[in-house]
């Protein structure tokens, strides 16, 4: 399956309104073109069963995609994520964002929303829900350090429009603290403080990215949103292990 695939099919999954009953969209975007022998890889959903019994082996319905899908990215360009220890975190969500973009086809729309140091949360969440039309796909790459709750109305109501996608950046030094002794540290949004590094206070920070990464990850997720890491090295990887896309050669 490609990135597009997986967005066509997120675009028609059911939605969740009100007591939690599910909606589908009408139609799903195809138009049937012709019957033929099931091969595996096909999806299921598109066996004919109906064909399958006259026939006398498993028949496969061929379609051909109508729909043409918007695409709507916001990439975090704040100091915090320009840290990394081989490349920035914002060259890995460039890196993500190009890959999907690249998912799209002659029709669909491209959308990108600015998302800087100047540009909070909040109005990135108000802009998406102002510009999206219901249906489009949403991706924001960040690092999240601006999540509160007073944001999840806004979240909630994206997801339940849209097709949203968070990839939130992880830690350059989520696999250990290379820090020892006294030392002096800058905070990526300024500051800095001394202190000393041994290792109760590595295992301390080990914990507490962990556990930050594991609570946004889970309060996106509860919202509706699909989520996966960003890996500082592996951007474009990074999205498509967020579809279960982690062997995808094409997009």
């Amino acid at each position: 399956m490609t990135l597009r695939d997986a967005l066509l099919r997120g675009k028609r999954r059911p939605r969740r309104f009100g007591a939690g009953s599910p909606t589908t969209y009408r139609g799903d975007g195809y138009e049937f073109v012709e019957l033929r022998e099931y091969v595996p890889g096909d999806d299921v959903r598109r066996i004919d069963w109906a064909a399958t019994a006259r026939a006398g082996a498993m028949q496969t319905r061929v379609v051909l995609e109508d729909v043409a899908l918007t695409l709507a990215a916001v990439v975090d360009d704040s100091p915090s994520m320009r840290v990394g220890r081989m490349e920035t975190l914002l060259d890995a969500a460039r890196a993500a964002e190009t890959e999907w973009f690249a998912a799209a086809r002659g029709g669909d729309r491209r959308l990108t929303i600015p998302f800087d140091g100047a540009f909070s949360l909040d109005a990135v969440l108000l802009a998406a829900t102002a510009v999206l039309p219901r249906g489009a796909a949403l991706l924001v790459i960040s690092d999240w350090y601006e999540l509160e709750e007073r944001h999840f109305d806004l979240l909630a109501r994206l997801a339940s429009r849209c097709d949203c996608t968070a990839l939130v950046a992880r830690d350059p030094w989520y696999d250990g603290l290379p820090l020892a002794g006294f030392v002096r540290m800058r905070g990526a949004e300024g500051g800095s403080l001394r202190a000393y590094i041994g290792r109760g206070e590595r295992d301390a920070f080990a914990r507490a990215v962990r556990t930050r990464e594991r609570d946004v990850t889970a309060s996106l997720e509860a919202l509706g949103w699909r989520c996966g890491p960003l890996q500082e090295r592996d951007g474009a990887r990074s999205l498509l292990r967020a579809f279960g896309l982690e062997h995808a050669e094409h997009r």
